[in-house]
């Protein structure tokens, strides 16, 4: 399983609220659609976003699994498929996310990144139906 990191607050709000598309310049590489990933809260915020909530206050720790389901891309001629959307950038969708009730502390990296056997270990506790 792969991780990815998302600066806060928009990591939260994957984890915590409807957010369910990831902004990204770049297009999702085949072979991680349908893919599950750790959504992990970077060490640094997104100091140009508004905050949404308490639970934002996680950094540098993994906060949700979701499923990448899709991308596509928007180039601002259409309505954005979602609140959470920035035209001009690839969206790509998630679904199935879920919360984790405890951050597993983890360090991030640039794109996708491989979390060690310790974090994948702590996570996979915290959830009730088994992800493969």
């Amino acid at each position: 399983m792969k991780a990815l990191t998302i600066r806060q607050p928009w990591a939260g709000a994957i984890a915590h609220q409807s957010k369910r598309v990831e902004n990204r310049s770049w297009k999702l590489p085949a072979k991680h659609e349908g893919a599950h990933i750790l959504i992990h809260a970077g060490a640094q915020p997104d100091r140009d976003a508004q905050v949404y909530g308490d639970h934002l206050d996680v950094y540098s720790a993994v906060v949700a699994i979701a499923t990448i389901t899709g991308c596509h891309f928007d180039n601002g001629n259409q309505v954005c498929c979602s609140y959470w959307a920035q035209p001009g950038l690839y969206h790509w969708e998630l679904t199935n996310v879920i919360a984790l009730p405890e951050p597993v502390p983890a360090k991030g990296a640039l794109g996708f990144w491989t979390p060690s056997d310790d974090v994948l270990t702590a996570v996979t506790a915290q959830i009730k139906e088994p992800v493969s």
